[in-house]
């Protein structure tokens, strides 16, 4: 069972059996309390390869499998 589970966007596919998936979050600014959208982008196992560019995924965290990537994508975010 992962840890922390989140859901995404895949926005690149150039590695093997690796993704990047870019996550989008929503926070409230301290001073003006309006919502702000701030976005990060991980690096997940995809051991099929079967993700494509644009698809919406949930990754999950994983045990260090490179120097970047600690995510593995868990399937189609529903």
């Amino acid at each position: 069972m992962p840890g922390r589970v989140m859901s995404g966007t895949v926005v690149s596919v150039a590695g093997d059996k690796t993704v990047i998936v870019r996550v989008d979050r929503r926070v409230r600014h301290p001073m003006y309390k309006k919502f702000i959208r701030r976005s990060k982008k991980y690096a997940a196992h995809d051991a099929d390869n079967r993700c494509k560019i644009g698809d919406a995924v949930r990754i999950g965290e994983t045990r260090p499998l490179s120097k970047t990537k600690h995510w593995e994508v868990l399937g189609d975010a529903a």
